[in-house]
């Protein structure tokens, strides 16, 4: 079968004009390569430290001005490129695509989120920043104000699997928040980005308020992390702990999503086609290169056999091919790199005993580093997709028995980021959601339900991560809380005339009477 040929995709002026907004002063490029058929895209700038202090600087040196817009004003530019990613999503998917190989119905789905993130935040950020009134000390003589106050310069370091997603659903709600971005996308998918950046200043995001930087995380991302006020990183959980601590130093904020090996629960009384369904998307979406996606499937014994028929059966069915048309169901991994890492994963469970139910191929006749859609049974201790996290098109299906062992068997992990839970009885869902250790959880739904639903926080627990993305708390996060007290009539220091003893008594009957006033 002849490859799709990336290079067509992206016409050579488009690459330049994109390419110029890199904040990189010197000559040094690095070339990046379509997974589609491994071909040259571009040759991106590369940074340098210094080219990111720089870039922090303009940041910093915009910050006032584009908080002084105010929330509303800031809203509506945000809005605005909600609508400037709905008109051109189509170029937008061609971009994602021809860099990352996903099926076009995952390159929409981001560009989809991204456009929902920044109309959220856009209509929501001027409520959820207001100042608030709060109860004082003593009713009507001590008044208590808490306002949010943007942190400064915000640095965002996003992955190349959901290059505009991860890239923008971070540095939208700070830019809501008053603050300024710098960006540093990953090398794999700086195009998309880019095309980001591009359409945001067409919005009205003032060109110093969002910088991108390129370059290796072990070369500037240092430097990112020294130049801001909060950094967001979104990768493996051994370079988020080293996110962390370089930004514990400073005694700055550090958002983290890491990594994840994430459990999907069919119960006995589950509809099985819909849970079926819920699978595929689940595991299979952007060849299961998702943070969130499902490797563990456990399924009630009682409907086991026939769930395991059902799902491998449809699995077979999808549609495994790359290019811009709408019919694929599932694309390619991204990377030379990502195809070792799933076959030696399917290799080594293979090996020592698991069975592949289907898939566990290598597909080149596709594109060069297209991996079949893989359902493997009887994975067990000491195979590696057992605990770690495959990244890939590779889930694992196990039988319990009980739901209290279903629970167990899913927070028996150090990653706490997803789950899913199926079910007819929505009421038990939800019981049995809220005891699994994750940050999300869906009930009769994959992904979906929680990560579209912009109130709904995102994040993960234990080894998944620190803090959370969407809904309040991840604008919030951009900000610094103040309180402001004022107190007029009686002071709160020992009244003249008073002994401390006295005071303390006074101080006890005053304390004992606002508690019976506030039953």
């Amino acid at each position: 079968m002849t490859h799709v040929s990336a290079t067509r995709l992206l016409p050579a002026a488009t690459v330049a004009r994109l390419t110029q907004l890199v904040h990189a002063e010197g000559a040094t490029t690095r070339a990046t390569f379509s997974p589609l058929d491994a071909s040259a895209l571009a040759e991106i700038p590369q940074s340098t430290p210094a080219d990111v202090a720089q870039a922090c600087a303009v940041a910093q040196a915009a910050q006032p001005e584009w908080a002084g817009l105010g929330p509303a004003a800031r809203g509506r530019r945000l809005v605005e490129f909600h609508d400037l990613l709905l008109a051109h999503q189509a170029p937008l998917a061609d971009l994602i695509v021809a860099e990352t190989g996903k099926a076009r119905r995952d390159a929409i789905e981001e560009i989809f989120h991204v456009a929902m993130t920044a109309r959220y935040y856009g209509q929501h950020a001027a409520r959820i920043l207001r100042s608030e009134r709060r109860p004082g000390l003593f009713p009507v003589l001590t008044r208590i104000d808490v306002h949010h106050h943007p942190k400064g310069v915000v640095g965002v370091i996003s992955p190349w699997n959901y290059p505009l997603t991860m890239g923008f659903s971070d540095g939208l709600p700070a830019l809501a928040a008053g603050n300024t971005v710098v960006a540093k996308p990953d090398a794999q998918t700086m195009l998309s980005a880019l095309a980001g950046l591009e359409l945001l200043r067409e919005a009205g995001v003032p060109e110093g308020a969002w910088q991108i930087v390129a370059g290796p995380g072990d070369v500037i991302g240092g430097a990112i992390i020294d130049h801001t006020d909060h950094v967001c990183f979104t990768g493996s959980t051994p370079t988020g702990r080293l996110v962390a601590a370089r930004a514990g130093q400073r005694l700055i904020g550090a958002s983290l999503e890491l990594g994840g090996k994430n459990p999907m629960i069919v119960c006995a009384d589950a509809d099985l086609d819909a849970a079926v369904d819920g699978a595929l998307r689940g595991c299979f979406a952007n060849a299961g290169q998702l943070c969130v996606s499902f490797e563990r499937i456990y399924v009630a014994r009682e409907v086991y056999a026939d769930f395991r028929d059902r799902f491998v059966a449809a699995v077979r069915a999808l549609d495994l091919r790359v290019g811009l048309a709408w019919e694929p169901d599932v694309g390619t991994l991204t990377s030379e790199a990502q195809l070792a890492k799933v076959s030696d994963a399917v290799e080594d469970a293979r090996v020592k005993g698991a069975t592949v139910l289907t898939g566990g191929r290598a597909r080149p006749d596709l594109a060069p580093w297209s991996y079949e859609p893989t359902v493997l049974e009887g994975v067990r201790p000491g195979m590696a997709c057992w605990r770690e996290e495959t990244f890939g098109p590779v889930v694992a299906l196990y039988p319990f028995d009980g739901e209290d062992e279903a629970v167990d068997l899913a927070n028996d992990s150090v990653h706490g980021l997803n789950a899913s839970v199926w079910t007819a009885d929505q009421r038990r869902g939800r019981a049995l959601a809220s005891r699994i250790r994750t940050g999300t959880v869906n009930v009769n739904e994959a992904i979906g339900a929680t990560f579209a639903s912009m109130a709904a926080p995102m994040g993960g627990m234990r080894d998944s991560g620190l803090g959370r993305r969407q809904g309040p708390e991840g604008l919030l996060r951009f900000t610094e809380t103040q309180a402001v007290g004022t107190q007029r009539g009686l002071g709160l220091g020992t009244p003249a005339g008073q002994t401390k003893e006295q005071f303390a008594a006074t101080m006890t009957k005053g304390l004992r009477l606002l508690r019976a006033l506030r039953r």
